[in-house]
């Protein structure tokens, strides 16, 4: 059987064992919603304030504060749609960095062509970093809303949103993070650590289930709701809870969040090796910043290619890696993050991304670093 070598840990983690123990009695015996006022529907509703509690206190804020969600697709969307329609009488100025997930830049396009907001898209360096100034110089009277994303999910760039938060606080502007990338492979403290209003959440990205995720929202801050039906999550989130789903998400925080699953003193000196083997194919070009980005993280551009090729060549010799956002795989169009870093467009569209885990050994890397060569030739050749 043909080996796999996984290195696509950004993309989505393995559901962890332990986890997995923690769900199943919800998918058996404890099944009754949430919502109902008979016993069976009140042990449930029990259990699931009891699992708000728990994420509460890792975060440290109130529980009141946490609205579970379907993932950080939905938590970013209410954050973005819900603050700024909310706003949207004091002020129709938002603004955002050009290298966010789309699950963020899609929210600003939209409220942009369909609804009579003006949005800022910040640049970034050669590394992908916002600058703070950029930030500052761009506050209008009528800003109502900043986002910038924690750490990128296709270079690992981190992000100066404590500074960011700080500077949208001093003006009374909302802040939003997509904290998606940052959660169980940056240090935590706590929620407040990134001086945002907002924080989206995913539990699939340290060894959580998918389908689950968390929106923090500072009170007493309300966003219009995105979703409409019953009255869940206190009438911001419409929809019968999938309360498995949130055991196994305040189980994977509580295990892997406060220490992060993610080791960077394993990982760095694997991510090192990887970056070495890179620098020496000719024709491959890293892509982000050597210092201040997650550990896991090796991003680079091969010349004369393109991604679907470079990801169907490593894929035949087992390894799993991305092209950027798994989100966008099988796509055609250049990185957006990788056109805003001024990468040539025709190198754009050959992104490799490894990242890296918890399981990743050193065994692993080597063998990547040994045939990353040859089917970099290959290619090439073909291309």
């Amino acid at each position: 059987m043909k080996r796999t070598i996984y290195f696509d840990y950004n993309a989505t983690t393995p559901l962890d064992p332990q986890v997995r123990a923690a769900m199943l009695p919800f998918l058996d015996e404890i099944w009754g919603n949430a919502s109902s006022v008979h016993h069976v529907g009140r042990h449930a509703r029990a259990l699931l304030d009891d699992a708000r509690d728990r994420v509460a206190a890792l975060l440290a804020c109130k529980s009141s504060e946490v609205v579970f969600t379907s993932g950080g697709t939905e938590s970013s969307n209410l954050a973005i749609f819900g603050t700024a329609r909310l706003r949207r009488a004091q002020g129709r100025h938002l603004i955002t960095s050009s290298v966010e997930h789309h699950a963020v830049l899609h929210c600003f396009d939209y409220l942009e062509r369909k609804e009579g907001f003006t949005v800022t898209r910040l640049p970034v360096d050669s590394t992908g970093r916002v600058s703070v100034e950029d930030v500052r110089r761009a506050l209008r009277p009528d800003t109502t809303l900043v986002s910038v994303m924690a750490a990128n999910n296709e270079t690992g760039t981190l992000q100066p949103v404590a500074e960011v938060g700080a500077i949208c606080r001093e003006r009374g502007v909302l802040f939003h993070t997509d904290a998606v990338q940052w959660l169980g492979k940056e240090p935590f403290a706590n929620i407040h650590q990134f001086n945002a209003d907002l924080v989206s959440i995913c539990a699939h990205k340290f060894h959580g289930p998918k389908g689950a995720g968390a929106l923090f929202i500072r009170s007493p801050l309300l966003p219009d709701p995105v979703q409409f039906g019953g009255a869940h999550e206190n009438e911001r989130r419409a929809g019968t809870e999938n309360l498995p789903a949130i055991i196994g998400l305040t189980e994977a925080l509580e295990r892997f969040v406060r220490v992060p699953v993610f080791d960077r003193a394993t990982l760095a000196p694997l991510a090192a090796r990887l970056l070495t083997a890179v620098d020496a194919v000719e024709g491959a070009h890293f892509r982000g910043a050597r210092e201040g980005r997650l550990a896991n993280t090796v991003s680079f551009t091969v010349e004369g290619t393109d991604s679907i090729a470079l990801m169907a060549a490593l894929d035949m010799e087992g390894v799993c890696a991305s092209s950027g956002s798994a989100c966008s795989a099988g796509s055609l169009e250049p990185s957006h993050v990788m056109l805003a870093m001024g990468t040539p467009a025709a190198q754009a569209n050959a992104l490799v991304r490894f990242s890296l885990g918890r399981d990743s050994t050193a065994v692993e890397v080597e063998a990547v670093a040994e045939l990353l060569p040859r089917v970099i030739r290959q290619v090439q050749r073909r291309g």
